[in-house]
């Protein structure tokens, strides 16, 4: 700027001397001082135009005029804070709110995952009859990891609770198993110490560990020398190999992401996780080679599979593998929802638009005369139309400044509300992209709303604006403002519609019967440092005292501990054959079910109604013969018309057979939502103690529990505590949850839709009701002198209500309808989102139309109550 000021006074100092030289010349011809300085001017020529030819040949034009504009906008919107601070709020919340749903959007769709090519990393599965991804069991991942061709490296992963000791009270550690591949293959490295080595990940070798950073810090004062030192865990010691970041996270469901230690998986020393039969809860994720496709590793595995399938027909016959890229895996099904809500709160901006649109017509009118005169000095239409556009631009951003501010604290109430219902929730933030968006966001905002109210001042007639000194109002412009008052209508009734059809949706969700009363109802869980028997029947007995002493807790009504399955938390399932069949050549041709490991008084705790026979007793126990009781279900898919009390099923894995008892109502198990649409449906219960010695030993160290109480949930965790430590002193209660909660939890995604797509609405209506308020009480304002002529004529105030509200209603009414359209179109794309509603629901499109109509006649009520006090001998005088 200051090079080109300083080559501008050159020229212009160029042009002196010139006009010196030549009226110096002037001077020796004879002629005076003042016809040599006319002679100079006129030998020189015009000097004005040379400086312009100068200055256009020297600058960018358009960014000097685009500094007029920005300058000019400025001034104008200072002149008229009132309606830059109205237009500039209506923006913020249109484009805070996009803002904040594009963050979500960018952090859990968009990025990358952070670990190295995050686009080679594949979440492997087993895949049996009845799951599309079932655990795997560790004999068979071991089997996959040699003979595969198309992953560079594979690791294998389970969640796993301990309890540390020796650092002041037992505390319980979110843990997990892990391969001594995982974290190299992730790309992560420790900040101190080393990864696991292959040698420590097998049974018999020396105990290692990785701590998280955050235990680290909090138990270890970040102590430089961490690596050698001991952890107790489970009573055990691991020597610490180094401390994994805490910036590494890492999600699938049989992981915990919240973990703070990680121990070499090769280790476990439990039997079943041997057996070739049982998952054990255990999971993988492989790298792809370079250069290989996931089509050609699906090729690749599926042969794999069949070779285990031959030689090992009674296991894996029928079973196969499932591959599914990383990022899609962690998705999962949340993303049709944020793609449905980042369209609902683009039509909250569509809204605001419009609204800022029907100011700036109602604003422009007042400026009409400004306009005619730019025009008869020669100004084109077309840097008229630059201008406004300027001004809507400059608005426009600094509502997106605002936006941002109100999409950061909006973002992290969402996420502290809502944080179980998003995965990635870590990595939510206004990074980049997310500003770049909001900038994009709030131009594209000015050009939209600025566009038509540009066009409609610059197409003015000059004279006839000069003649009426710019108090003008054409129809066509009461015209516009009435299509963006039916279109602000249309949108507002499709927010609406969507919200309504979510709310419908989830109350239906929440009157499913469960199958049991989750009221005052609380799950936990237990552990303790030390096994709690050397013997099988030592265990057992040691779950007799455990239910007694928590049975003795003033306000417990009835306590059953619990193995396997729980409703909506865990699930095991169970092959099975029927007496009198002859026993499947392979696991996947046994039939399923869900089983319940559990205490008799387990029918007390969940109520659960017995259908018939008995439930399980207290004469239930090892050394008695195994019983079963069934569900409903069960008896209906395996038994149909027969009874199937006295009869037996023989249990695979456990290899138990086991007499039926009783039929008891069914539970949901896999969500209020989707329990009918799951392939496994039966279920059976046994008992804790009648549970093989081999598989006991799983729950030598802790399980679960559900108690019935008269208290509050804070009070039961303590009393449980207390109650333990009775039992074993180095005990520790964990997870404790209502079983409500569990219930809301089993429906994050879908209520946080709901919670979003309803703020929508409510932001939808307000918006909606401004700018039907806004529009209705300009015109009034603007027919002031006609309502005065028709009052003086003898009109009743009744009737001059009734001529504004029927204005207003026609706007409503037509934006109405064709909302209502609009939703029943767009509705269909909502179909699978939806539960036991109709995308076409009555109900909901009604109730949303009486709603925005009484919305629109409120907010018209007011200008017309208005309009009809006023006073004709006022009204008369009115310009």
């Amino acid at each position: 700027m200051f090079e080109s000021k300083r080559k501008s006074d050159d020229f212009g100092a160029e042009i002196d001397a010139h006009l010196q030289l030549e009226f110096e010349r002037q001077r020796e011809l004879g002629l005076s001082e003042q016809e040599a300085r006319a002679a100079a001017r006129r030998a020189f020529g015009n000097v004005l135009q040379a400086k312009e030819r100068f200055y256009e040949s020297h600058r960018w034009l358009w960014l000097d005029h685009f500094w007029q504009d920005v300058r000019y906008g400025v001034r104008t919107l200072r002149k008229s804070p009132g309606f830059a601070v109205i237009a500039i709020l209506t923006l913020a919340i249109g484009i805070g709110a996009n803002t904040t749903l594009f963050s979500m959007v960018n952090g859990v769709l968009l990025n990358p995952l952070p670990y190295a090519q995050p686009d080679r990393l594949v979440a492997l599965y087993s895949r049996a009859k009845e799951f599309n991804k079932f655990s795997i069991s560790y004999p068979n991942f071991l089997d996959w990891s040699r003979q595969n061709h198309s992953f560079s490296s594979m690791a294998a992963f389970r969640g796993e609770t301990f309890t540390m000791t020796g650092t002041g009270e037992p505390e319980r550690l979110d843990a997990n198993m892990v391969s001594a591949t995982f974290f190299p293959l992730l790309g992560v490295n420790p900040i101190i110490g080393r990864n696991f080595e292959q040698t420590e990940d097998q049974l018999g070798a020396a105990r290692a560990a990785l701590i998280g950073e955050g235990l680290w810090r909090r138990k270890f004062g970040a102590a430089a020398d961490i690596v050698g030192k001991s952890i107790r865990l489970d009573g055990k010691l691991y020597t610490i190999t180094g401390v994994i970041p805490a910036s590494f996270h890492y999600q699938n469901d049989n992981y915990h992401s919240k973990a703070e230690v990680y121990v070499p998986i090769g280790q476990w020393d439990n039997p079943m996780f041997r057996d070739r039969h049982t998952g054990m809860g255990m999971d993988a994720v492989g790298r792809l080679k370079p250069g290989l496709t996931l089509a050609q590793a699906n090729s690749d595995m599926s042969g794999v599979a069949d070779h285990l399938a031959e030689v090992y027909p009674d296991v894996d016959k029928g079973q196969g593998i499932t591959l599914v890229p990383l990022k899609q895996n962690l998705v999962g099904d949340i993303q049709p929802f944020l793609l449905m809500l980042l369209a609902a709160v683009g039509f909250v901006l569509l809204i605001a638009c419009v609204n800022v649109a029907n100011l700036l017509l109602a604003r422009s009118t007042s400026r009409m005369r400004e306009f005619a005169i730019r025009n008869a000095l020669g100004a084109g239409n077309g840097r008229v139309v630059r201008q406004l556009l300027t001004e809507c631009v400059l608005l426009a951003l600094v509502g997106g400044a605002l936006g941002t501010l109100l999409a950061a604290w909006g973002t992290k109430a969402a996420l502290k509300v809502l944080p179980e219902a998003l995965p990635r929730a870590n990595e939510i933030q206004m990074d980049a992209r997310v500003l770049l968006f909001t900038l994009g966001a709030s131009v594209f905002a000015g050009i939209l709303f600025g566009l038509i109210p540009a066009f409609k001042s610059a197409r003015s007639d000059i004279q006839g604006t000069l003649r009426e000194g710019g108090r003008g109002l054409t129809a066509a412009r009461h015209r516009t403002q009435s299509a963006f008052v039916a279109m602000e209508m249309a949108v507002a009734v499709v927010l609406l519609v969507a919200a309504g059809l979510m709310i419908h949706s989830l109350t239906k969700i929440w009157g499913v019967d469960p199958g049991f009363d989750p009221n005052n109802v609380v799950f936990f869980s237990f552990g303790t440092a030390q096994t709690l028997g050397a013997t099988p029947d030592a265990i057992r007995q040691s779950y007799r005292q455990i239910h007694d002493a928590i049975a003795a807790v003033p306000g417990v009504e009835s306590v059953s501990l619990s193995g396997a399955s729980t409703p909506m938390e865990t699930d095991s399932e169970l092959p099975f054959w029927l007496e009198g069949e002859s026993k499947p050549t392979s696991q996947a041709d046994m039939k399923t079910s869900l089983f319940f490991a559990i205490q008799p008084d387990y029918l007390k705790v969940m109520k659960v109604p017995l259908k018939r026979g008995r439930f399980l007793t207290q004469s239930d126990t090892g050394g008695a013969p195994v019983v079963t009781v069934i569900d409903e279900r069960f008896a209906k898919q395996f038994f149909g018309s027969q009874d199937p009390l006295g009869k037996h099923v023989n249990l695979a894995i456990l290899n138990q057979n086991a007499e039926i008892v009783g039929i008891v109502g069914h539970e949901n198990e896999w969500g209020l939502d989707s329990d009918s649409s799951n392939s496994i449906q039966a279920q059976c219960y046994l008992s804790l103690e009648q549970l093989p010695d081999s598989m006991l030993g799983a729950f030598d160290r802790g399980a679960n529990g559900v108690v019935r109480t008269s208290y509050a949930q804070t009070d039961v965790a303590a009393s449980l505590g207390r109650a333990m430590q009775t039992v074993s002193s180095d005990s520790v209660v964990y997870d404790v949850e209502s079983m409500n909660g569990i219930l809301s939890d089993s429906l994050a995604t879908k209520r946080f839709a709901v919670a979003l797509l309803g703020m929508f609405a409510v932001l939808a209506i307000v918006l909606s009701s401004i700018g039907i308020y806004g529009v209705i009480s300009y015109i009034v304002g603007q027919r002031t002198h006609e309502i005065g002529i028709r009052m003086a004529l003898g009109a009743e105030r009744s009737t001059v209500i009734t001529m504004v509200l029927r204005q207003a209603g026609q706007m409503a009414v037509i934006g109405l309808v064709a909302g209502l359209l609009a939703a029943a179109v767009l509705g269909r794309l909502m179909a699978s989102m939806l539960f036991d509603v109709s995308s076409y629901d009555a109900f909901t499109f009604s109730t949303v139309a009486v709603i925005l109509l009484t919305v629109a006649l409120v907010a018209c009520w007011i200008p017309a109550r208005r309009a009809s006090l006023v006073d004709p001998i006022i009204a008369l005088r009115y310009e």
